[in-house]
């Protein structure tokens, strides 16, 4: 449920009027209702008890993310103070952090629509990693409009600043680790929400190889449709045929180990526009379409902060890159096309062109690098969107291993996985045609039958000799979890850049363990 913010001004003597009007910088200040003296801190010389004791008498404590200002602070900067709910103390870890997220997020909502405050400091004593995130995430909005001028305007040659800096009162390593986070998040949610004409397979290509300048470490390979061609990806090429826009296939080689040591693998959905093909989509939405390449942008965002972070790994980012449109030249449906590793599909409707494009990407990454583990991520089926909403978003693996290890991180990240069956009993749906695979099995379990396509194409997932089985598999369908359609303490509206967090965190704690 969405923390209430409420907002508290008191009168303010007249002497201090010209102070307040002129304040430009702010305190964020997360407090435990009902804590002791002891437990409420004096911070940077502001008496939190002695603000909080101006309050008026309620009979309701205050609720997670309610939010009190306050003008009359001894420098005369503004004084934000945020609560972190009754019954903060008597959380699980994984809860409070979650509670800092939501409180610090409110407050610095709060603070960004006070006149002239473009600076707010914000006490992560608490949690720095989480109110790092929470504040960073809370800033963000994206907007191309023009007055004033937004800092997405890709004809810019000057980057804007943010209109709100962010620091924390304590520096330290969970604070630095959480900007790293959020940004991350931030910047996937900015490629997803950039129109298909300004973020097309070429320009995305360009944007990361931008992002990831100066990183060390890291290779970024762009490939092109002859390349795809050599290497037999019929199935990825099929999508490419009804668009005049170059299709990519882009590679992020991170190497964070010295030696041979065997790699992890993402590998993204990166759909710039789907109209659906041939089989073309309703237009009442379309435009949200844009971001059908949330899959690549969560992947090569998680990355970037991978990398940021020099993170102990090995990781192979691979992301097949097209438009999905209805030219003279588009796949049709009844088409039956070969993919890379000589299985025969059977194209029943266009729209489900985001298996195609993965299943020779899964088969090259999987057979080409032999990772130790694989997660694919994709906006790949509405039905994902009806089963579970944009709380979560649903994962179905062959390892029981991996979707624990998934399942922690998403929890410490609240950034939530849900594990679905994938199950042969499924299998009718999609082998009953005249080609090895069809790639729709029909409405009932429209997302289960997606998963067991794309196993299909995963080199190495069979188990030898009664043993482990080489390499972990995952898929996370990302479809219901990729918007959000309501603002959340921390989040606008719009495109929610998720699982970014989740899967930084599931990286962060698997070469920690290693």
């Amino acid at each position: 449920m969405m923390a209430r913010r409420v907002q508290f001004r008191f009168p303010i003597p007249s002497s201090r009027i010209s102070s307040r009007s002129m304040a430009t910088s702010a305190y964020i200040l997360p407090h435990h209702p009902g804590a002791t003296a002891t437990a409420t801190p004096t911070v940077s010389g502001i008496d939190q008890l002695r603000l909080l004791s101006k309050l008026p008498k309620t009979e309701k404590p205050p609720k997670v993310g309610d939010t009190k200002v306050f003008y009359d602070t001894p420098d005369g900067k503004v004084t934000a103070l945020v609560s972190l709910g009754y019954k903060f103390a008597s959380k699980k870890p994984n809860e409070q952090r979650e509670l800092v997220r939501r409180a610090v997020g409110s407050a610095v909502k709060e603070v960004r629509n006070l006149d002239g405050v473009n600076r707010a400091e914000i006490d992560g004593s608490t949690d720095p990693h989480a109110a790092a995130v929470g504040a960073h995430l809370a800033r963000y909005k994206f907007t191309l409009k023009t007055s004033p001028p937004s800092r997405f305007n890709p004809n810019l040659e000057q980057p804007i600043p943010e209109s709100l800096a962010l620091e924390p009162l304590q520096s330290s390593k969970g604070w630095d680790i959480g900007v790293k986070y959020a940004e991350a998040q931030n910047w996937a949610r900015t490629l997803m929400e950039l129109p298909g004409n300004i973020v097309t397979p070429t320009a995305f290509c360009d944007r990361v190889k931008a992002a990831f300048a100066g990183i060390p470490n890291v290779e970024i390979i762009v490939r092109d449709e002859a390349w795809a061609e050599e290497k037999g990806m019929q199935a990825f090429l099929s999508v490419t045929h009804g668009t005049a826009e170059p299709a990519k296939f882009l590679e992020i080689h991170y190497k964070g180990v010295v030696g041979d040591i065997q790699p992890l693998a993402f590998v993204g959905k990166g759909i710039t526009f789907d109209s659906g093909g041939i089989s073309l989509k309703p237009g009442a939405g379309m435009k949200l379409m844009r971001g059908d390449m949330g899959g690549a942008a969560t992947v090569v965002a998680s990355a970037l902060a991978i990398a940021q972070l020099q993170l102990p790994v090995n990781l192979i980012v691979a992301t097949p890159l097209t438009e999905n449109l209805p030219g003279p030249s588009a796949t049709k449906p009844g088409d039956i096309i070969y993919a890379m590793n000589g299985k025969s599909v059977e194209v029943d409707n266009t729209d489900a062109e985001g298996r195609l494009i993965l299943s020779d990407a899964i088969y090259y990454v999987s057979s080409h690098y032999k990772p130790h583990t694989l997660i694919d991520v994709a906006t790949l089926t509405g039905a994902m969107e009806v089963s579970l909403g944009e709380v979560y978003s649903g994962v179905f693996s062959t390892s029981d291993s991996l979707w624990n290890e998934l399942h922690e991180a998403g929890e410490a990240e609240y950034d939530r996985f849900w594990r679905l069956p994938l199950d042969e009993e499924y299998g009718p749906q999609i082998y009953s045609s005249n080609a090895d695979l069809c790639n729709t099995g029909g409405r009932p379990g429209g997302s289960c039958t997606a998963a067991l396509f794309l196993k299909a194409f995963v080199d190495g997932i069979e188990a030898e000799d009664g043993g482990e089985a080489p390499m972990r598999w995952a898929h996370i369908d990302i479809a219901g979890s990729m918007e959000l359609t309501r603002p959340y303490p921390y989040n606008e509206k719009g495109m929610s850049g998720r699982p970014v967090r989740a899967l930084v965190e599931f990286v962060r704690r698997s070469s920690q363990a290693e």
